[in-house]
């Protein structure tokens, strides 16, 4: 099993648990090739690994492709899945929210094909295929009838892109009519980030090209309480890669003990039920979401408590650690 970017709340509660891996830890620096070229490496010779945060520098020229995206083009890991549900101890404007994200990774806007053609003048390239597009398409309703559910919708922007969304909307469209018994709709992208923050609860699966997905991820996990809290997940043929879903560096709050670890943790249950580890995925996710419910954890809080999700956590990032550990021991006694 391969760690990148130093998630080292999950390696510590892997072993706490006795979760039987093995972690292979390849550093990844912001300013260079060489270290993410070795993780993309180690990857393959792996085939699953859980990722940290890793950050591209902004004073990289253009030519620089970002560390995240060169990750998953290079591997094809075309599929970024997002589970956005409610958790409990968490008070958020709106509950019951159940939505899965299915984000198209590999094109669209970040293709990274972008020149100056004048002075003051920048084209930058939205690159739409229909084999791609019809690839993330029969994911999400394959994983739609996988999960039990009943909908899908398609977020897009085919009024004015109509090219490029005309073409991932027909094909979102032709792989819908092999899926008899989940329903289909469309949604623009604009009315779609209003929709959700006035009656989440509407979504079900949803699945869009990469710009959008990137945009309806960050308003989902804001909704349910926010970026520390949202596991993901970016599959491809042959390679899984697990993570948090919203990709914040969180370079503000670094060695000051308010990090708030539960999506990393909840990104490693993700990571151990793809491993089929489902009873060590089970119990530290109960463990989490105990943890979570308790009344010191989850009565709103002072600013100070973390960036990542304001207002839910009064334990700092050693506190929290300690109660999720008495947790884990609960549930390992009762097995």
């Amino acid at each position: 099993l391969l760690i990148m970017g130093l998630p080292t709340e999950s390696v510590v509660f892997c072993r706490f648990s006795c979760v039987p891996v093995d972690f292979e830890v390849v550093n990844v620096c912001s300013a260079t090739e060489d270290d993410i070229n070795n993780a993309i490496t180690a990857i393959r010779r792996n085939g699953v690994a859980l990722k940290g945060n890793i950050e591209t520098l902004h004073t990289l020229p253009a030519s620089h492709k970002s560390r995240n995206n060169l990750l998953r083009t290079t591997l094809d890991l075309y599929a970024n899945v997002m589970h956005c549900k409610s958790l409990p101890g968490v008070q958020t404007r709106h509950n019951n929210i159940d939505i899965m994200i299915i984000r198209e990774n590999t094109e669209g806007e970040y293709s990274s094909l972008e020149h100056e053609s004048v002075s003051g003048v920048v084209e930058c390239l939205k690159i739409i295929t229909r084999t791609n597009s019809l690839r993330i398409a029969e994911y999400a309703f394959k994983l739609a009838r996988e999960k039990g559910r009943k909908r899908v919708t398609a977020v897009h922007k085919a009024n004015i892109m109509k090219l490029g969304d005309g073409l991932f909307l027909q094909c979102c469209r032709e792989v819908a009519a092999g899926y008899p018994d989940i329903a289909f709709d469309a949604m623009i992208v604009d009315n779609t980030t209003m929709q959700l923050v006035s009656k989440p609860q509407q979504f079900d699966v949803m699945v869009m090209p990469n710009l959008y997905g990137n945009v309806v991820s960050n308003v989902c996990a804001g909704l349910v309480g926010g970026p520390g809290l949202v596991p993901g997940a970016n599959y491809g043929r042959d390679y899984a890669v697990f993570e948090t879903a919203t990709r914040n560096t969180g370079k503000s709050i670094a060695d000051r003990n308010i990090a708030n670890p539960t999506a990393m943790l909840l990104a490693s249950c993700m990571m151990l039920d793809h491993l089929k580890l489902y009873d060590y995925a089970t119990m530290i996710r109960n463990a989490v979401l105990t943890t979570m419910n308790e009344t010191q954890v989850s009565q709103v809080l002072s600013p100070h408590c973390t960036i990542h999700s304001p207002g839910v956590y009064s334990l700092r990032t050693p506190e929290w650690r300690s109660s999720l550990r008495q947790c884990i021991s609960v549930q390992e006694a009762s097995l």
